[in-house]
């Protein structure tokens, strides 16, 4: 092994002048701002809320969009940046969007269900947009859990929607436990102690079981960052990410028992047997043109997972849209706004 004092100290020059330039860079940032496309506030139940994104321009599609991301996280990643946008580049190819917050949920929301969520709240947000445009039918999406959470609606609902498009959703649980520890650690915890202590589940919980899928993914992002302290640009770009990582709403107890024993566990929707409300949800009855979205190299939502679906819902007009990359690179990859995007719109424009 051949030892090179030089070689080392020259790289610990670098190194220090890297640190010292990012720390100069640091000081002149007074704020990272996520999710700046405009839009406002229209509809509040609770911590749940809706936005409307404004337009300059009739939208080409008349019929609305209402998009639901997943509880885990905030929406704010499908907006990070100007240039990093999938909510943006929607707007510019033609269609006219709402998003849904599902806000910050405390503890005396720990008896919320997941009933609550899609029976209560997301219907009475699709009503809300019916009725505001006018329309007997919208355009629905859903990304990961918020696209699981609209097909069991749209399973309910079929004839309040137009069509669904879900980006990266999990579906059958069973074969994903092949290709995701998440999926196994799931079917092994013991989530009714959990919510009985816990009542609503920190965020940070469910955020550290993700972390630990990929462990090394966490190394190489900062080593990553360090060879850009001095670029302001790609500073900027991992302090937005890492901003959002960081905002993580709590999960109300009683939803999330049902979601991990029905889902996770029993994998009941996929099997015809999950119960909402009393109903049944028959994956036939979701008969609306449907876009199923997956990321080819996905390491959160296993394709085994989300393929499934295709055959258990009673759509005529389906399609599967294999997308090159990752989890988080369907929102905010180059390759999302400049393909993926333009795509979606065009196939929901065709059904306006």
């Amino acid at each position: 092994m051949n030892f090179n004092p030089s070689g080392l100290a020259e790289e610990m020059t670098n190194v220090t002048e890297k640190l010292a330039k990012g720390y100069e860079t640091l000081q002149g940032i007074e704020e990272v701002e996520l999710a700046v496309t405009p839009k406002e506030k229209v509809w509040q139940r609770d911590h749940v809320s809706m936005y409307h994104y404004t337009r300059d321009s009739k939208p080409k599609c008349a019929t609305p969009v209402l998009v639901s991301f997943a509880m885990l996280n905030r929406h704010d990643v499908l907006d990070l940046q100007p240039d990093r946008s999938l909510m943006k580049k929607l707007l510019e190819e033609g269609l006219d969007i709402y998003i849904m917050d599902w806000g910050y949920p405390t503890k005396a929301d720990r008896y919320l269900t997941m009933e609550d969520y899609i029976d209560g709240y997301m219907n009475d947000a699709v009503d809300f947009v019916r009725k505001a445009s006018g329309k007997d039918k919208i355009h629905k999406m859903g990304i990961c859990q918020g696209g699981t959470f609209s097909m069991i609606y749209a399973s309910l609902y079929p004839e309040k929607l137009k069509s669904l498009t879900t980006y990266v959703a999990p579906y059958d649980f069973e074969p994903g436990g092949n290709g995701c520890m998440l999926y196994t650690w799931a079917k092994y915890i013991d989530v009714d102690a959990i919510v009985d202590a816990t009542g609503t589940i920190p965020g940070e919980m469910i955020d550290s079981a993700f972390g630990m899928l990929k462990p090394s993914m966490n190394i190489s992002k900062y080593l990553g960052v360090l060879n850009s302290l001095d670029d302001e640009k790609k500073l900027m770009n991992f302090l937005r990410m890492e901003k959002w990582k960081g905002d993580l709403p709590a999960i109300p107890g009683e939803m999330y028992r049902k979601y991990i024993k029905d889902l996770f566990r029993d994998n009941l929707l996929i099997k015809g047997e999950l119960e909402l409300g009393g109903r049944m949800v028959d994956l036939k009855n979701m008969t609306v043109p449907f876009l199923n979205v997956y990321a080819t190299d996905d390491n959160i939502i296993p394709n085994e997972s989300t393929l499934p679906i295709m055959k258990a819902i009673g759509s005529k007009d389906k399609k599967d849209y294999p997308f090159p990359g990752g989890h988080i690179g369907v929102f905010v990859g180059g390759r999302s706004q400049k393909e993926l995007a333009p795509s979606v719109a065009e196939w929901v424009i065709e059904r306006c």
